[in-house]
């Protein structure tokens, strides 16, 4: 049998041969560090026959699956641990993910466990990797495997099970087996526990069976692995720093924000959160109008009739909350598109007036379940940075274009560099496919005439139409998804709009779906762990902290407060009782970009000698004229 190489190369291998056979056909050295092989695109385990004629390429650890293969291991060493030291212990699920892995885990009545138990389970990890255990696959048939499971007491594998026969139509399945413990899974693994150098278990959280909050509370343990030492070390220390910036715990500090139980997923914002907020809110307002966006405001409570045209009570109902006013059933609005609509409908339109581009910083609400909820970043009550923009069909390229400079421009204000995602048609979708097949095609001609570098991402468009999404990644190398420009030609279609074109004859407009923060209470979550509360001046909550040397300064420091206050600055007074460089101290808890002394000199000579965030002594000393125009110049370039 014959497979070739990714360099073209044939190698002639005895029938029946494994991807470990040809590894090693190629090179002892290149056998002992495989991890896998990929077959015809699919990854598959070194064990496996290979079939003939196959295109292959060995996964080793400078393969960029091969972290992804590690983590899957570590989860079932991972569950392999937990089970022998907890009898009793029900599995459900444990994939690798972007940073790690995780195992949900159902423990028997009164086994607490906690992270404090960390270093027990770690210790009986090492063990099985120590003792290299092989990773073995088995096919056997649904039956087979449902009647293992059922006597092992695991009811969520044979749950598991089950669907796969009922969607799938499955007859067999695989498991694999290391040491003591078999699970089911699709595969592969590496060849076995001995590849997995460096990991570690770092959380543990509630999570519901299958996401559903009328299911078990199932216990998630979180962890992490990498080929190296030297890369977990710098994980971790990542993961530390990510605490320290954690956004629920600078809110807390810098006076922000708080979440109050009679609002679940809804945040309490506090002056110092809002002035953030309306920092924002200026940058986005001031934008957009400069780019030919009115503003509009529409009701949060509308007639379910509206959703069910929208296709939103199909796709959303579950994720909406409703009421009844008068024996009329409403629904409060999960985003603000529909809304929008009944604004271009209020009158008649012509192909003159195109295009029309709404904004609003609408507040919608979505019912998110309460175990995934997570500060401002997983919120019920949502103010999205919303924008829809009717056109014709020959004006859309033109409008995608502007929406993503547009995205560009808000970015870099911030330093984020933006990565574009083509997303396209998902299974459950309205429209037709010709529909679709326009709707991605324009999409694309935009991105490839700005000679834009994007990645497709399969299925993963809107129910009623593909999407560029933009993601960036922040100071810890992190990325989120923020900005979304969506192309729409179902709404116009379901809401009936039209515009007079030049012949006279009603035309059919195109809608576009446009967000750049994606959502405020969001994008400030984001912020706040970007910049570690160290927000530049512009957005900062107090941009000068006042320090009066002493009790009789209290007065002049005032004075100041207020001046800078008529120029459009945020200060406040820190008139308590102590020491200077106690408030000092204090100041730099509270992260204000500058702070102004102010004693004898400064009001004899009408100076100060500003102390920037971070700096262990005091600035230059200027008048206060020139001290107030800096700071005025560096809010106006918004410098980071």
């Amino acid at each position: 049998m014959n497979v070739t190489l990714p360099d073209g190369t044939v190698l002639e291998l005895a029938e029946g041969a494994t991807g470990g056979d040809a590894a090693l056909a190629i090179g002892e050295g290149l056998a002992r560090a495989a991890l896998a092989i990929e077959v015809n695109g699919d990854l598959r385990d070194l064990a496996r026959p290979l079939p003939d004629d196959a295109r292959i390429s060995i996964i080793t650890g400078k393969s960029p699956e091969a972290l992804e293969l590690v983590r899957h291991d570590t989860a079932h060493v991972l569950a392999a641990a937990v089970m022998e030291l907890y009898p009793g212990v029900k599995i459900s699920i444990g994939p690798p993910i972007e940073n790690g892995f995780y195992y949900d885990f159902e423990f028997p009545e009164g086994a607490e466990i906690s992270d404090a138990d960390f270093p027990r389970i770690e210790a009986k990890m090492k063990e099985h990797i120590k003792a290299k255990e092989q990773f073995s696959r088995q096919d056997v048939t649904t039956g087979e495997a449902m009647d293992k499971f059922a006597h092992e007491g695991q009811d969520y594998k044979v749950e598991l099970i089950e669907d796969l026969i009922k969607n799938e139509g499955a007859d067999t399945v695989s498991l694999y087996t290391n040491g003591p413990f078999t699970d089911l899974c699709r595969g592969p693994h590496a060849t076995d526990t001995s590849k997995i150098k460096a990991f570690k278990l770092t959380s543990i959280a509630g999570a519901y069976w299958r996401g559903d909050s009328n299911r078990t509370m199932l216990t998630r343990i979180y962890g992490t692995a990498f080929l190296s030492k030297e890369d977990l070390a710098n994980h971790l220390e990542m993961i530390e720093e990510a605490k320290k910036r954690d956004h629920r715990r600078l809110g807390k500090q810098l006076d922000l924000f708080h979440f109050n139980e009679l609002s679940p997923g809804s945040p309490f914002w506090h002056p110092n959160g809002m002035k953030i907020w309306g920092a924002l809110q200026e940058l986005w307002s001031t934008e957009n109008a400069r780019r030919g966006f009115n503003r509009v405001k529409t009701p949060i409570l509308l007639d379910v009739d509206l959703w069910k045209i929208s296709g939103h009570w199909d796709k959303y109902r579950d994720n909406m909350y409703f009421t009844d006013i008068e024996d009329r059933p409403m629904g409060i609005k999960p985003m603000n598109c529909p809304a929008h609509i009944q604004i271009y409908k209020n009158e008649r339109r012509s192909y003159r007036d195109l295009p029309i581009r709404y904004s609003e910083d609408g507040l919608v609400h979505r019912h998110e379940p309460s175990g995934t909820l997570h500060g401002l970043m997983r919120v019920r009550h949502i103010t999205q940075d919303d924008a829809h923009i009717f056109c014709t069909e020959d004006q859309i390229q033109q409008e995608v274009i502007d929406c993503l400079r547009f995205g560009f421009f808000i970015y870099e204000v911030f330093g984020f560099e933006p990565s574009l995602e083509l997303s396209t048609r998902p299974e459950q979708r309205v429209g037709t496919d010709e529909m679709w097949d326009r709707a991605e095609g324009i999409l694309e001609s935009a991105l490839k005439k700005e000679n834009l570098d994007y990645e497709v991402n399969e299925g993963d468009g809107a129910f009623y139409g593909p999407k560029i999404d933009l993601h960036m990644k922040d100071s810890l190398g992190r990325s989120w998804q923020l900005g979304t420009v969506q192309l729409d030609f179902s709404m116009p279609e379901r809401f009936d709009l039209t515009y007079t074109g030049p012949d006279n004859e009603d035309q059919r407009p195109v809608m576009i779906h446009r967000a750049l923060f994606g959502s405020f209470e969001r994008f400030i979550g984001i912020l706040i762990e970007h910049f570690g509360g160290d927000f530049p001046l512009w957005l900062a909550p107090t941009q000068v902290q006042l320090i009066p040397v002493s009790d009789k300064h209290n007065g002049e420091a005032q004075k100041l407060a207020d001046r800078l206050a008529d120029d459009g600055l945020r200060a406040i007074v820190d008139t308590r009782t102590e020491s200077v460089g106690k408030k000092i101290r204090e100041a730099e808890l509270a992260k204000a970009p500058y702070m102004w002394v102010v004693g004898d000199e400064e009001v004899e000579t009408g100076t100060v000698a500003p102390r920037k965030r971070h700096q262990t002594e005091d600035g230059a000393r200027v008048s206060i004229e020139d001290a107030i125009s800096a700071l005025l110049d560096e809010v106006a370039s918004r410098a980071r």
